[in-house]
């Protein structure tokens, strides 16, 4: 779970499956924001404890924030990491305005009130697919300020840049000042 790795130690973090809780949470909004509160929203309904929920979405300036929240279902509800990649490749197609960011959300419901966080990591599309690691769009997203993608970086790199490590910095920030 990568929101340990990001938080570190002296957080207990628990998923949905060691808590028991069989449920997918739908991300029906229009915005990161809004399907963040959701996740954070319905865990704690369901378990009356401090929690977090996070919704992530790369936006592209030439189209118009595309793909957005649709980001993990950009080529359908069905559609892979390799399907979304190679549509928003055939979108951005002869435009020379690759420039794009990762947006990172998380809500967190931390005795009974909501506080959000929010990462950027701006950067540009490639033209094609480079390196291993990863997930999503990493093999095509290079951050500003490397030669590299994502996908190209260890993961002790990209958490050094990422959308996500800088929105879990945040939370850890807030978090770090209140005893266990």
């Amino acid at each position: 779970m990568e929101a340990r790795t990001l938080l570190g130690n002296p957080f207990r973090i628990m998923s949905l499956q060691e808590l028991a809780i069989p449920v997918e949470i739908p991300e029906p909004y229009s915005t990161l924001e809004e399907n963040a509160r959701e996740k954070s929203m319905t865990i704690h309904r369901l378990t009356g404890k401090n929690c977090f929920g996070e919704d992530t979405g790369l936006e592209t300036e030439a189209l118009n924030g595309e793909p957005g929240v649709l980001s993990a279902r950009y080529s359908g509800v069905s559609g892979s990491a390799v399907e979304n990649i190679r549509l928003l490749l055939s979108r951005l197609e002869g435009k020379t305005n690759r420039r794009a960011r990762f947006r990172t959300v998380i809500s967190l419901i931390w005795q009974d009130r909501e506080y959000s966080f929010t990462g950027i990591c701006n950067g540009t599309i490639r033209t094609e697919e480079k390196g291993q690691s990863g997930f999503g769009y990493d093999p095509i997203f290079q951050p500003d300020l490397f030669s590299r993608t994502f996908a190209e970086m260890t993961l002790q790199e990209k958490n050094r840049c990422s959308h996500r490590a800088q929105a879990f910095n945040q939370l850890k920030t807030f978090l770090l000042p209140w005893p266990g």
